[in-house]
């Protein structure tokens, strides 16, 4: 049983065709028209005026990262490690610690996320059984000079509080 093979004529023989030249300079032409069309009349641009209108953050967007406290103001997390476990970045450091506040739990003594390495998947949030971290700041634009200010720690996280009402939180799936 042989194949049929159908055989197709290639297009471009001449030398100018192979060089492709006809197509950059139509290329060229089609680009150098918006760039008039722009420069002349840019009344049709969308342009967003980022600083000085903030955008509408979603409840379910997801920011940097929180830890929540219970409340007698001790934090929620019992460094479980689920979270860390969970994050396909690595980007979650847990040292344990014991509790000296009459709670049968382990306590973090360290917490820190480095947010150059996050991805904000929300693995983490979703693996959290004690409803700990969460990822609903409405903080959308984290910058720095310096790598070691991207790792925030434990007083941070807990300082940093969240942007939705709790009824609103919930409600947004979170």
């Amino acid at each position: 049983m042989s194949a049929k093979v159908k055989v197709i004529e290639r297009k471009g023989k001449t030398f100018l065709e192979q060089l492709y030249l006809v197509e950059v300079m139509k290329g060229m032409a089609v680009t150098l028209g918006h760039f008039l069309r722009n420069l002349l009349d840019n009344s049709r641009l969308y342009v967003r005026h980022y600083p000085e209108v903030q955008p509408e953050i979603p409840v379910r967007w997801r920011g940097r990262h929180r830890l929540t406290a219970h409340e007698d103001g001790t934090v929620k997390c019992v460094a479980c490690f689920m979270c860390q476990t969970n994050c396909p970045s690595n980007c979650i450091m847990i040292e344990a610690g014991e509790r000296t506040d009459g709670r049968t739990e382990k306590l973090p003594v360290r917490f820190d996320i480095d947010l150059l390495e996050c991805i904000y998947c929300g693995y983490c949030v979703e693996a959290c059984p004690m409803d700990a971290i969460r990822m609903d700041t409405g903080i959308f634009s984290v910058v720095s000079d310096s790598r070691e200010s991207m790792v925030i720690g434990l007083d941070e996280l807990l300082a940093t509080p969240g942007a939705f009402a709790e009824e609103e939180y919930k409600k947004g799936g979170g």
